[in-house]
């Protein structure tokens, strides 16, 4: 990956997860999971655009939840306490806010590394 590649996937990636972390800002628990899902699909749409891949939605949907899925597994409390923050007035708002993002940024990288493997594969 080019630097400038790079440069361009932080950003994408970086937004997704601003996006992300104002959904998640809704005091409603599993709110969060359908913004992060919404977010990551676009984020690899996106990512795989900038990696020289062209993918479908739905290819970009079903790697958007294995990043997801992959990125739960591997931070199962920070998922737990984002979902779980709601429930105390807006300081779970902010909580969950703030674990959206640091989720979604760690889930976007394994996004780039999932997408760069497909494209090695097709190649």
């Amino acid at each position: 990956m080019t630097n400038n590649q790079k440069n361009k996937c932080h950003a994408i990636i970086h937004s997704g997860a601003v996006v992300a972390a104002a959904g998640n800002a809704v005091p409603i628990p599993g709110v969060g999971i359908a913004v992060d899902t919404v977010a990551l699909t676009t984020m690899a749409m996106g990512l795989s655009d900038v990696l020289g891949g062209k993918i479908k939605e739905d290819v970009a949907k079903g790697l958007a939840m294995a990043a997801l899925k992959k990125t739960a597994l591997h931070q199962p409390i920070k998922v737990i306490t984002k979902e779980v923050s709601k429930i105390v007035p807006i300081l779970g708002q902010i909580v969950s806010a703030g674990i959206a993002v640091l989720f979604l940024e760690a889930a976007g990288w394994a996004l780039v590394n999932d997408i760069e493997n497909e494209i090695k594969l097709l190649n």
